[in-house]
């Protein structure tokens, strides 16, 4: 039983609720706005390693340092973002 599954859910339609536009360019500047740096999903792979994944959050290691953390992310278009 996943104790988070309902929270989660919640969380995933609350970010796709936010979704303004289908196209790529226009939802990475609302994203990038508020969140700071974006990734779709090449970029998220080139710097980072996913280790886990739970919707909305992908656990990952930064590549570049080693970092563990998490990012959030949203269905369609496909971006990651929020990384801690």
């Amino acid at each position: 039983m996943d104790l988070t599954e309902n929270a989660r859910r919640g969380e995933v339609a609350e970010i796709n609720s936010q979704v303004k536009s289908n196209d790529p360019e226009s939802e990475r500047a609302r994203l990038k706005e508020k969140y700071g740096e974006v990734w779709d999903t090449k970029e998220m792979q080139e710097h980072f390693r996913v280790i886990g994944f739970l919707a909305p959050y992908v656990a990952v290691v930064r590549k570049s340092d080693g970092k563990k953390g998490s990012l959030e992310f949203q269905h369609h278009p496909r971006f990651y973002f929020n990384f801690h």
